[in-house]
């Protein structure tokens, strides 16, 4: 919900037009003069600022002045609301910054339109999303405001898929991108000897399958659930939509897919060139870090997925794991394995 600040010395006028923005849909702030209003915007930051220029303490002139000059209020879309016609308080309040004027006595119409248009214009996406904790509908919600997106699909249904089945198989056409809402799944490649390659492991937060989408190919890899998983849906139309059709929007979009990219780069280049010793205790250490609030639970993945992770056979794996044992770095079991010590695991990758 936006929140408006409301500056007006007329208490009728500053009542009604408090109701009418509330009818609208509006958290509104009210002040009675323009000392009061500055006040009120520092304590609680408003989305935009609809202020009287004539008023006691204070006038609208000021407001704006000070808005100007402080960092934290700098920006905020203002529109001046007065009864005076004359062009050169007119001139006087752009030539400050205004970004609209209306008059009194004003159309309710006028004043609802004139708020949206510069709450519109002046929207931005936040600089960052929390993916964990219901991020992406807040980031679709903003990106279809601020990309003008009315295109976007409303449809977030949330799909369950069990453990061990297929998402998408190698070979597939791309038709839209996953998100993992909740539960774990990976993305599989199998080499021309028939050994299995995990080439992704994807949990809560975490996109995948838009490699195909952005090469225009088939997918490279098959996604399987590891974990009974709830996957969000985002259709082909839609992420061409978030890449193209605002800088700003698929700017932050590219941010959000950017990390998984990285990693994956980061992983190959890890099977290629370092030891097993170092690749098991780094998948250790990044499955640990992203085990999310309850790390004490485990990692939770079959040997044969993990040997496929780290790149080598299942027997290499269980030694180098038993090895860690010894050392006091993990506690395994059947189930399980727990990481015990990461600092002291991380230096005994070498």
């Amino acid at each position: 919900m936006k929140t408006i600040l409301l500056i007006e010395d007329d208490v009728i006028i500053r009542e009604n037009t408090a109701e009418l923005l509330e009818m609208a849909g509006f958290a509104v702030l009210t002040a009675e003069n323009g000392q009061l209003g500055v006040a009120q915007a520092l304590a609680t930051k408003p989305d935009l600022v609809v202020c009287d220029i004539m008023m006691p303490v204070l006038d609208g002139y000021g407001v704006l002045q000070i808005f100007n000059q402080n960092a934290q209020l700098a920006g905020v879309p203002f529109i001046f609301l007065t009864a005076k016609t004359e062009r050169l308080d007119l001139r006087r309040g752009m030539a400050l910054g205004a970004d609209d004027y209306l008059t009194k006595p004003f159309d309710k119409a006028e004043l609802l339109s004139a708020i949206t248009g510069r709450l519109n214009r002046f929207q931005h996406l936040k600089p960052e999303y929390d993916l964990q904790q219901g991020g992406l509908g807040e980031f679709l919600d903003d990106a279809r405001a601020v990309g003008n997106l009315a295109g976007l699909s409303a449809d977030r249904k949330v799909h369950l898929v069990r453990k061990k089945q297929d998402v998408y198989l190698e070979g597939d056409e791309p038709a839209r991108v996953y998100f993992v809402q909740a539960g774990r799944v990976k993305t599989v490649k199998t080499t021309d000897g028939g050994k299995e390659l995990i080439t992704g492991l994807y949990g809560p937060g975490e996109f995948f399958g838009y490699l195909a989408l952005l090469d225009h190919t088939s997918h490279t890899d098959s996604a399987v659930a590891v974990a009974d998983s709830e996957l969000l849906y985002i259709p082909q139309d839609d992420f061409t939509q978030l890449l193209l059709r605002n800088p700003e929007v698929g700017q932050q979009f590219i941010r959000l897919l950017a990390g998984r990219v990285h990693e994956r780069e980061t992983q190959l280049l890890a099977m290629a060139y370092s030891s097993i010793r170092r690749r098991v205790a780094d998948a250790l250490l990044h499955l640990h870090a992203h085990a999310g609030d309850a790390p004490d639970a485990g990692i939770q993945l079959s040997r044969d997925d993990m040997a496929a992770m780290v790149g080598t056979a299942p027997e290499s794996l269980i030694r180098t794991l038993s090895e860690f044992k010894a050392d006091g770095l993990i506690e395994l079991t059947s189930k399980h394995i727990r990481v015990l010590e990461p600092e002291k695991l991380r230096r005994a990758r070498w």
